[in-house]
């Protein structure tokens, strides 16, 4: 290509997410085809199958996420990741990834900073408190409910999600604001891909 003056524009490497001058970090339209509704008390499960979907091609079902939940221990002790009468540990997401190949790490963040690394082409699972991010009344101060977070819209002021709890959870979005408030109860935990 020839610009004015005669240059040459050299395209150099390419960019991991073409739309970050827009403001638009992730690929939301990519990972929304990945969202399943969830049947039971398992969002963090189906957040751990909707990446492995995401970087795979091939997403695991509820069911072989929860019988894998239920025979691998857990990080936090002798029980298994996932029960019926229990809730997933945060620390246990890593070691559903890992059956898949998937390295990953807990981290306490920001929204800046997963937005770099969205853009960076990683992946994210966030844990959020549900009544926060659905607008419903409730406890809003616990982190109760995991989300894959698929795109972050800066200029938009919009969070992307994909959130196995309710029935349009597909790339649901939420203002960023909203989401703050709701991630904020857990430090900001978060789950990213390496």
């Amino acid at each position: 290509m020839i610009l004015a003056g005669g240059a040459q524009a050299n395209p150099g490497a390419p960019v991991p997410d073409a739309d970050h001058e827009l403001g638009m970090y992730g690929d939301p339209v990519a990972a929304a085809p990945y969202w399943r509704q969830q049947h039971g008390s398992d969002c963090g499960e189906m957040a751990v199958a909707d990446v492995v979907g995401q970087i795979t091609g091939r997403e695991p079902t509820e069911q072989q996420m929860i019988t894998l939940a239920e025979n691998t221990p857990s990080a936090a002790g002798h029980k298994p990741i996932w029960k019926l009468t229990g809730t997933t540990d945060i620390a246990d997401l890593p070691i559903l990834l890992w059956h898949y190949w998937i390295r990953s790490e807990n981290i306490q963040t920001d929204t800046a900073a997963i937005a770099r690394k969205l853009g960076g082409n990683h992946k994210v699972i966030a844990i959020v408190n549900a009544e926060t991010i659905w607008n419903r009344p409730g406890k809003r101060n616990s982190a109760n409910h995991f989300v894959v977070v698929t795109g972050i819209d800066s200029k938009a002021g919009v969070v992307h999600l994909n959130d196995s709890g309710i029935s349009t959870g597909r790339d649901e979005q939420v203002p960023i604001s909203v989401f703050e408030r709701a991630w904020a109860p857990n430090y900001n935990s978060a789950i990213v891909t390496k």
